[in-house]
């Protein structure tokens, strides 16, 4: 089976989760199903990845990329993926804009945040989602999606249920070892103490709202804040020996990060999934996360839950999960036993199999 896999996000200044997904899907399919043979493609760019992902795949670049390749795609179909990589059983797009083919398609939806909270992405952001999700309910045969919030959002958004396919996502289990956390941790000069936040600096991530909860507290350790910079101005008011910001890390970082904090704290207003939990969890680290979104859902029982609305929330979140340290380790190492992305691939292969069989 031949299945042209689109890879454009990972040339995105800020490749965000769905690029780590599409990656670590590709990366397992070989292990579960070796029949079906993944080809990527994405614009055609000159130079590598703005993050340092490892592209386990071939990928091939159309002739447009960027802004104006999605542009071309949603208005024009424009170009076919058929340009570069004939003879294709399946498209499948990964990420929410549907590129051009004559082929059955699948394109993963991995939220719809941008209906619900328009607020939290740019004008032109919220022009691009809004014209990507009326080409998919017109496009795609199959619809991916990671949670059953996301699943329940794109029913409400007029996709028939009948297309929709939940493939929840996974982590891999790397522990660093304790010279190279020792190591890791002095290069970046961050606290011996320290909760944990990872993820784009926007807002929909509720970071003001987690730093005015720390700097409430001196009870609390201080804040360590990992991820890129991304839109939507200031952060509020920061107090210099209580919040680190160390910027965008590499996965080998980001796992010491993780593994040494003594908990990750993720009181994100809304997501399609929420990976930075399992990501903490596979290093058997404590999270507290939001009620009411997929994050519980990801969470799976394993997290102390908060109200991300409320600072006094999520003060007594990160409370209780630091009196009760070592219970919460567990069942987070417990949930990402469950989480593989093998699983996510095997799932994923299926999907491509109602369309061929079809």
């Amino acid at each position: 089976m031949r299945v042209a896999y689109t890879l454009e996000q990972c040339w995105h200044r800020v490749p965000g989760g769905t690029a780590i997904a599409a990656l670590e899907i590709a990366r397992a399919m070989p292990n579960v199903r070796p029949d079906v043979e993944l080809l990527g493609v994405s614009g055609r760019h000159g130079d590598d990845p703005s993050v340092d992902f490892d592209l386990s795949i071939d990928v091939a670049g159309l002739s447009v990329k960027g802004p104006l390749l999605y542009e071309t795609s949603l208005r024009l179909r424009w170009p076919k993926v058929e340009t570069v990589w004939p003879d294709l059983d399946v498209l499948h797009s990964t990420s929410i804009i549907p590129f051009a083919s004559g082929r059955p398609q699948v394109v993963t939806v991995h939220d719809l945040a941008f209906l619900r909270h328009p607020e939290f992405f740019t004008r032109r952001g919220n022009a691009v989602f809004r014209r990507s999700l009326r080409a998919v309910r017109k496009r795609a045969d199959r619809v991916i999606v990671s949670s059953q919030a996301t699943f329940d959002d794109c029913v409400v958004a007029g996709i028939d249920k009948e297309r929709l396919r939940l493939v929840p996502l996974g982590v891999r289990i790397v522990e660093p070892s304790p010279e190279e956390s020792s190591r890791t941790l002095s290069a970046l000069g961050v606290p011996t103490s320290y909760i944990l936040f990872v993820g784009t600096i926007e807002p929909r991530k509720n970071l003001a709202r987690l730093i005015e909860a720390v700097t409430s507290d001196a009870t609390l350790p201080p804040l360590v804040v990992a991820g890129a910079s991304g839109w939507g101005g200031s952060v509020g008011t920061l107090v210099a020996d209580r919040v680190r910001f160390v910027g965008h890390v590499d996965d080998a970082t980001l796992r010491v990060l993780y593994r040494s904090a003594m908990a990750f704290v993720y009181p994100s207003l809304w997501e399609g999934f929420g990976l930075p939990i399992l990501e903490a969890m596979a290093q058997s680290t404590p999270v507290v996360t939001s009620a009411g979104t997929s994050t519980e859902e990801v969470a799976g029982g394993a997290a102390v839950l908060v109200d991300p609305t409320k600072t006094s929330s999520i003060v007594s979140g990160i409370a209780e999960v630091l009196r009760r340290r070592d219970e919460w380790a567990a069942r987070s190492h417990a949930r990402a036993r469950e989480m593989t992305w093998d699983a996510a691939a095997r799932s994923t292969a299926a999907v491509y199999d109602e369309l061929v069989q079809r």
